[in-house]
């Protein structure tokens, strides 16, 4: 464990203080509060029973909140919002990296700058990777059609789209349990996230880039501030890169580096991440970037200053997942499954006492797992996990052969009164599925994922504890899940591809449609069929022999379509309009309220 009295991360986080927050909270233009400051006022006291101290520490450092001078002409915006917002001063303004997750909390941030930095024009946004967090707020920094370029590295948009769109219903609302989201601030609930305190409530958007950086080593001046980029791909996000400002002697990584072990899989859902290459681009960004720079900072958590110390503090995040990465290999190679290396695997005594390491929004227990998961898949080679029954099918099975509800519930608080709360959570599963109401099994299940969560080291752990606490004890909040302004970013092809999703396929097996659709404002031809309950679509310069209907619009008219509000009204065609009532009728709606620890 490393050491409790050392204070180096806390005189970072303070340093180059400009100016703390104006305001009390930050709100929508309704008047809603999107964000409040006041909300981590009670992580000024000690640790309570309730927390695990470790966290505890992490959260107060992640509480900080202003501006904040990084070097000359370098500032970020933390504390607004899970992330932070880097600002670049240029010739003519400011360059924004990374502006938040939503425009109510940029804006504020944006003018918090502002205030102090002079009403200087913003010149560029820098989009350093495809999660929200970094390029949720943009429309709270430019407006939409602004003549500034949008910088991001190549493959942003088709990430974004797939994490945010694609399965963004099941992301967000997994999401809640990651983030804590409907939990009350607080010793007994939310305490943070471990990259930052909370996800802000306000509106995502998002503006396609128009300057795409394609490989390391790519140079650009904006507003007259030379930018070095290094591609790194397949790391924190499949799409990502760092940046270093050669003039300023400053290295930006993105979110490849943090003050603590980030996740290989997201407890929230995500494409597994590559340990093995984010450990050789660390290795990278030392040799290209690391004798010239002397500070570091990232878009979570504070800088390190001093260019021996930043070399150190990148190695070591380096050989943390090197390690992770080879010793989980190796024991796979030696015939254990995922869960078993995860209780086998341990951290060497060096990184086990930087605090850097500590795993508050990863964890080396599932990120082990995923490492498993990412070369052997979900099997593990065990021939009854084959073709086990379903969770509620298995339950009812299970309490049968134990005797009984009864019996496997009070077998669970025997094994959670002698501490062995991770047994008793799975029986308490089998009872609450094969008995979902049971007020009984459900109570004592909330009480058991209390206890786990306000032991937990690991904030995203004790956020989904806490969560499924409060949903056994409550129900399922019903808060619909929007990606906001999104949507208008998206190609044709994107859009498509969202709908062919969510195509029910034994309702439209017995459906063929073909239609042609041609987009006036872009150029483009597009042919959608259905058939055999699949939406397929390409491009295409005229329509196909038999195509049932032909459509002549523009992508807004598409979208106005696709939300109910005009049918063909306005929409030049020619055919069989009923063809467009199929295709429309096999659509499903996604379910944002769907039960996670209930059947």
């Amino acid at each position: 464990m490393p050491d409790f009295s050392d204070r180096a991360d806390f005189e970072d986080a303070d340093r180059g203080l400009v100016a703390s927050p104006a305001a009390a909270v930050v709100t929508a233009d309704d008047g809603r509060v999107v964000w409040d400051f006041g909300a981590t006022a009670f992580l000024d006291g000690d640790c309570p029973g309730t927390a695990n101290p470790s966290l505890w520490r992490q959260s107060q450092l992640c509480a900080r909140a202003g501006l904040y001078e990084v070097a000359d002409g370098v500032y970020q915006v933390r504390g607004f919002d899970l992330s932070n917002m880097s600002l670049i001063e240029g010739e003519r303004g400011v360059v924004v990296v990374d502006p938040l997750v939503s425009a109510e909390c940029a804006r504020d941030a944006l003018a918090l700058y502002r205030a102090h930095r002079g009403e200087r024009p913003v010149t560029a946004v820098v989009f350093t990777h495809s999660h929200i967090d970094h390029f949720g707020g943009t429309l709270g920094v430019v407006d939409e059609g602004a003549d500034v370029p949008i910088v991001a590295p190549e493959g942003l948009m088709e990430h974004a789209v797939a994490e945010n769109v694609y399965a963004g219903t099941a992301m967000l609302r997994r999401g809640v349990y990651h983030t804590g989201g409907d939990l009350p601030p607080g010793p007994e609930g939310l305490i943070g996230v471990g990259l930052g305190f909370a996800a802000s409530h306000g509106l995502p958007s998002l503006l396609p880039p128009t300057l795409e950086i394609t490989r390391t080593g790519q140079e650009e001046r904006l507003d007259g501030v030379l930018f070095r980029f290094q591609l790194t791909p397949d790391t924190e996000a499949p799409s990502e890169m760092n940046f270093h400002l050669p003039e300023r002697r400053a290295l930006c990584m993105a979110e490849n580096a943090t003050h603590n072990l980030h996740n290989i899989l997201t407890l929230r859902g995500a494409v597994v991440r590559d340990a093995r290459v984010w450990s050789r681009y660390l290795t990278e960004a030392i040799q290209l970037f690391g004798d010239d720079s002397d500070v570091l900072f990232a878009s979570h958590h504070w800088p390190t200053w001093g260019t021996d110390r930043l070399k150190r503090f990148l190695s070591e995040q380096r050989d943390l997942y090197a390690y992770l990465h080879d010793q989980t290999l190796r024991l796979t190679n030696q015939g254990h499954t995922g869960t078993e290396i995860a209780e086998i695997l341990e951290l060497p005594p060096a990184l086990e006492r930087s605090w850097h390491a500590r795993g508050y929004y990863g964890s080396v227990s599932h990120n082990v797992k995923a490492i498993y998961q990412r070369y052997m898949g979900w099997y593990d080679g065990h021939p009854a996990s084959l073709w086990e029954h379903p969770p509620t099918a298995s339950a009812e099975r299970y309490v049968a052969c134990m005797g009984g509800l009864d019996a496997v519930v009070d077998k669970a608080r025997s094994y959670a009164d002698e501490g062995d709360l991770r047994f008793a959570a799975q029986l308490l599963k089998h009872a609450t599925f094969a008995a979902p109401d049971s007020a009984e099994a459900k109570d004592l299940l909330a009480r058991v994922f209390e206890r786990l969560g306000h032991g937990a080291e690991c904030g995203t752990w004790r956020n989904n504890y806490l969560m499924a606490a409060k949903e056994l004890r409550e129900g399922v909040k019903q808060v619909p899940i929007s990606a906001g302004s999104m949507a208008s970013a998206l190609s044709v092809d994107q859009i498509l591809d969202s709908l062919a999703i969510r195509v029910n396929g034994p309702k439209a097996w017995e459906h063929t449609v073909s239609t042609h659709w041609r987009f006036t404002d872009l150029g483009e031809h597009h042919q959608v069929t259905l058939r055999n309950g699949v939406l397929v679509h390409y491009a295409t310069e005229s329509p196909e022999d038999g195509t049932d209907l032909t459509l002549t619009l523009t992508k807004a008219q598409l979208a106005g379509m696709l939300a109910g509000r005009s049918g063909l009204d306005g929409i030049e065609h020619s055919g069989d309009p009923a063809a467009l009532r199929t295709l429309l009728s096999v659509l499903d709606e996604p379910d944002p309220s769907f039960p996670i620890v209930t059947p």
